[in-house]
């Protein structure tokens, strides 16, 4: 059984090490994240909505898409967000596909008053490629700066963390047997005060960093997910265009009639996002429409309508596999954006508790070699001071 419990405080201990000081950044990135919108609300300077009636209709898509192909001649529409929340519809242009595929910092984009068609705000070509406050937190949190490679060394530092969560359980039941669940003993050491707290906020918080762990290793695999859905379901549905010319950005249907498309074909859905014919992570020859259903739980599940970008016919609906479904649903229990702001507040309250598991962990560590390291020397001071003696002893 000490074997056995001795092993589990291994695991503990070294799965905590290698993963604290990036779990640390996750945490504090993870902060500002809770609260984007309200922080982005907060930082936005565009101007107002007009005052409309409630039942005004969106303008065209076609209108949009015109307006935008006149601010920046020669240059492609490569996707548009319609905001089911606000008024606003953003249409994201980038000089080429090859351009954007190349470099995805070269695209850029409007924001439109969907009822008036009125611009609202572009975002600066020569500041294409700047961060935002919030931006810089998400890429940290997200990858890191690192890209793919980012997303999943993060995934692994992830799963260090729930290894260490669930070792830290185990061992926690045999260490609260001397004691009651809960107790610090303030009367004894700085460092054994610490360990107690740390042990009993990791006891209170298992549950809740077990599930932002588990969904945080889940999202970072997102690319590696989406890219075996398109190399799976996606090209077995595109295996027919196979060898068709694509349609050029000049030629193709009205996005318009896309989304109206779209929209017979996932009746009771919400259309959202529409990528254009050409992305690397679309189709050549297709509009691809998502849409995201209209209650609580099916809004974080979306569908995807394949509308023939030459002659605006639907091609076919794709439902996303169970990984990516699983994905989807997983993101709002890792940020905790499902139940406004109480359950924001709770999340952030949680994520600062967890900050301080992590730190009170490296101390007691660094504490504890320090404390070593103190012990070793003390003992060679010993032993270099009597080995004269033990000399003279043998001399004589």
């Amino acid at each position: 059984m000490r074997a056995s419990l001795g092993k589990w405080i291994w695991v503990h201990k070294w799965s905590s090490l290698v993963c604290t000081v990036f779990l640390l950044v996750l945490c504090l990135t993870g902060l500002p994240l809770i609260f984007k919108e309200e922080i982005n609300d907060l930082l936005d300077t565009d101007p107002p909505y007009e005052s409309m009636p409630a039942e005004t209709q969106p303008a065209s898509l076609d209108t949009l898409m015109g307006i935008s192909q006149q601010l920046y001649p020669g240059q492609i529409v490569t996707s548009i967000f319609i905001d089911d929340d606000e008024p606003q519809t953003i249409v994201t242009m980038a000089p080429s596909w090859q351009a954007v595929n190349e470099n995805p910092r070269s695209a850029h984009w409007i924001k439109f008053d969907s009822r008036t068609a009125k611009v609202l705000k572009r975002s600066e070509l020569s500041a294409a490629g700047g961060y935002t406050f919030m931006g810089v937190m998400l890429i940290l949190h997200r990858e890191m700066f690192a890209g793919l490679a980012g997303e999943l060394f993060l995934a692994v530092m992830g799963l260090l963390f729930v290894v260490a969560i669930v070792s830290g359980i185990v061992i926690y039941a045999p260490f609260m047997r001397k004691l009651d669940f809960g107790e610090v003993r303030r009367s004894r050491s700085r460092r054994t005060k610490w360990l107690d707290l740390h042990n009993l906020l990791g006891a209170a918080t298992a549950m809740w960093v077990f599930v932002v762990g588990l969904t945080g290793v889940i999202n970072e695999l997102s690319t590696p997910m989406i890219g075996l859905w398109l190399m799976t379901d996606v090209k077995v549905m595109l295996a027919p265009m196979k060898g068709k010319p694509a349609p050029s950005p000049h030629d193709l249907s009205s996005p318009q009639a896309a989304l109206d498309t779209a929209k017979q074909a996932l009746p009771g859905m919400i259309p959202t996002f529409m990528i254009f014919p050409g992305a690397q992570r679309g189709s050549p020859w297709h509009y691809a429409v998502q849409a995201k259903g209209n209650e609580p739980l099916s809004s974080r599940l979306v569908s995807i309508a394949a509308v023939d970008g030459k002659d605006g016919t639907l091609f076919g609906v794709v439902q996303m596999p169970w990984y990516l479904r699983v994905l989807e649903l997983s993101r709002p229990l890792h940020f905790g954006d499902y139940g406004g702001m109480p359950l924001k507040i709770l999340w952030a309250l949680l994520d600062i508790v967890t900050i301080v598991i992590l730190a009170s962990g490296l101390y007691l560590w660094l504490a504890k070699r320090s404390s070593a390291k103190a012990v070793a020397k003390k003992l060679a001071a010993n032993d270099a001071a009597t080995l004269p003696v033990m000399r003279t002893d043998a001399a004589e």
